[in-house]
């Protein structure tokens, strides 16, 4: 019994690139159809996570509007862009709530941190670190209540000297082991409350209208980039 002879034109470059390039084009259309199944429910969650972390940081009985609408967007002189989500009651903010970063032992630290219309400390959480486990993530809430005592603080209420580690002659504890962490940590709420203090006019009084985008304003006096 003879086997089948294949055929000359599957042994064709032509065919070849052909069949290639077919198998190519449908991985992409699978792959274009996965990204647009999964694009809406990752968005959804991210706006989940967001408003679960601001809630945590501002507390309920400062706003009544939806945090995560309308955001307000500030670009400091040769700075990054800052979005800064505001709780209003009766066409007035009482609150602010933004990104802030800091270095630590094990690279960079995010956190989300709130203030009232007089940059007193409202809360602040972790978003994101790479501290070492038990001793560097102290930080975390859900293990430590250290990030939880710069509650009801500001640049007022506590002099700039004694916003450092007692180690250092200033008013915070230290991490047992980890003295780095907790001055990134220090340094990052500084400069960002610093920020608040330097540009509060325009936090406080810039155009709270919903509108379709982002409102976006340039900083041009008197800013600094909180990072």
């Amino acid at each position: 019994m003879k086997t089948p002879r294949e055929a000359e034109y599957r042994k064709r470059v032509g065919y070849q690139a052909a069949l290639l390039g077919g198998f190519s084009s449908l991985a992409t259309i699978f792959l274009v159809m996965g990204n647009i199944s999964t694009k809406e429910p990752i968005l959804i969650r991210h706006q989940e996570d967001l408003q679960n972390s601001l809630a945590e940081v501002i507390p309920a009985d400062y706003y009544n509007n939806n945090l995560v609408e309308n955001p307000l967007q500030l670009v400091p002189p040769g700075g990054k862009s800052i979005t800064f989500y505001r709780g209003t009651k009766n066409n007035r903010i009482n609150a602010l709530a933004w990104e802030i970063s800091g270095q630590g032992y094990a690279g960079k630290m995010r956190f989300i941190l709130a203030v009232d219309n007089s940059g007193n400390i409202l809360g602040i959480r972790v978003l994101s670190h790479t501290e070492t486990p038990g001793l560097g993530d102290k930080m975390e809430v859900e293990k430590d209540d250290w990030i939880l005592k710069f509650n009801g603080l500001s640049l007022d209420k506590l002099p700039q000297e004694q916003w450092q580690v007692k180690k250092d002659g200033g008013h915070f504890d230290a991490f047992t082991g980890a003295t780095i962490t907790p001055r990134g940590i220090i340094k990052a709420i500084v400069d960002a409350l610093k920020f608040f203090r330097k540009n509060q006019t325009e936090l406080l009084t810039l155009n709270i209208k919903k509108r379709s985008a982002p409102n976006v304003a340039k900083l041009t006096t008197g800013a600094s980039s909180h990072e």
